[in-house]
């Protein structure tokens, strides 16, 4: 019993590039790979890290971060507190400490004065976009004010309000806004030294 020789001969009647195999796994899927990698590319781009927004220098090829403005208001005892209204209304009320009120003078010995203008910047933890910044008025006594408009989607926000006057110094705070009030105190981390 003899088997019959195979017939290498027969070919599919379609050529190749018409096969749905090539199609799919040939031609298909790696297209699809390059075609995503484009988008991922571009992608990474439009929302790439932006620049830090704080006190930082450089020393050769070393950084550093300046905490004097932050020494400072813990030397003042300054405090502060921020209220925001549903119409993006800000009230501020820098608060010295009583031995200043009473004396006239700050901690450090200067005439206690109320700056006419103070540096308010509102920084989103991730997107560069919803980031503000403004002047606070002031208006009288301990008060100031200023109109800002954010997002209304509760996310977490860098607060720091600043002074840039004879007695350099800044407030800073970490919160989920909106809300009604953020309260700022001195950095403890003075404390000890």
């Amino acid at each position: 019993m003899s088997t019959p020789a195979p017939n290498f001969k027969h070919q599919d009647a379609q050529p190749w590039y018409k096969n749905y195999m090539v199609l799919i796994f040939v031609i298909g899927m790696p297209g699809m790979v390059v075609i995503a990698c484009l988008w991922f590319v571009y992608y990474s781009y439009q929302i790439r890290d932006s620049v830090v927004r704080d006190d930082w220098y450089m020393d050769g090829k070393t950084l550093y971060q300046d905490v004097s403005r932050d020494k400072l208001t813990y030397d003042l005892d300054l405090h502060g507190k921020m209220q925001f209204a549903d119409n993006g209304d800000i009230l501020f009320y820098l608060n010295y400490p009583e031995q200043s009120l009473q004396s006239g003078k700050l901690l450090n010995g200067t005439p206690l004065t109320y700056p006419d203008k103070l540096a308010l910047s509102i920084s989103h933890a991730t997107d560069v976009k919803k980031d503000r910044d403004v002047v606070l008025e002031h208006q009288e006594g301990n008060k100031y004010s200023a109109k800002v408009d954010i997002d209304p989607i509760k996310a977490k926000y860098y607060l720091q309000v600043s002074s840039d006057g004879q007695d350099d110094w800044r407030m800073q705070d970490v919160a989920k806004l909106p809300r009604s009030e953020v309260t700022f105190n001195p950095l403890p981390v003075f404390a000890n030294s």
